[in-house]
C-alpha cells in the first residue's frame, strides 16, 4: 500500500509496532502501544526505511539509543535490553513487511 504522505505511513509502522513487539518486565508483556513507546521507534526507524538499507545491525543500534526511565525515572534502560529475541524477531519482520510496502 502506497501512503500519501510521510505521517501516514510512520502512523502505519507505529501502529503494526505497537500491536505486535512487546517489552518482558517480570514475564509480563507490555505491549510498545501500551507503554507509549511505538509512535516514538517509528519516528526512528522510518528513515532507515525510506533509505531501503535496512539492516539489522542498524536497528539494533536504535533500540540501544532508546532509553527507557523505570520506577519514576530512578533508572535508564535501552529498549533494546527489555525486548526478548522473539519481540525483535516481530520488529525485523515488520520493518521488513514496510519496506516492500514503500
Amino acid at each position: 500500500m502506497a501512503y500519501s504522505s510521510t505521517s501516514e505511513a510512520i502512523e502505519a509502522l507505529a501502529a503494526e509496532i505497537g500491536d505486535n513487539v512487546y517489552i518482558d518486565v517480570a514475564k509480563w508483556h507490555l505491549y510498545l502501544r501500551d507503554a507509549h513507546l511505538h509512535t516514538a521507534l517509528a519516528e526512528r526507524l522510518y528513515p532507515i526505511l525510506q533509505s531501503g538499507s535496512l539492516q539489522e545491525t542498524e536497528v539494533d543500534s536504535i533500540l540501544s539509543s532508546m532509553s527507557i526511565k523505570l520506577g519514576g525515572g530512578k533508572r535508564e534502560v535501552p529498549l533494546s535490553d527489555l525486548l526478548p529475541m522473539q519481540s525483535k524477531v516481530h520488529l525485523m519482520d515488520i520493518l521488513e513487511e514496510q519496506q516492500r510496502t514503500l
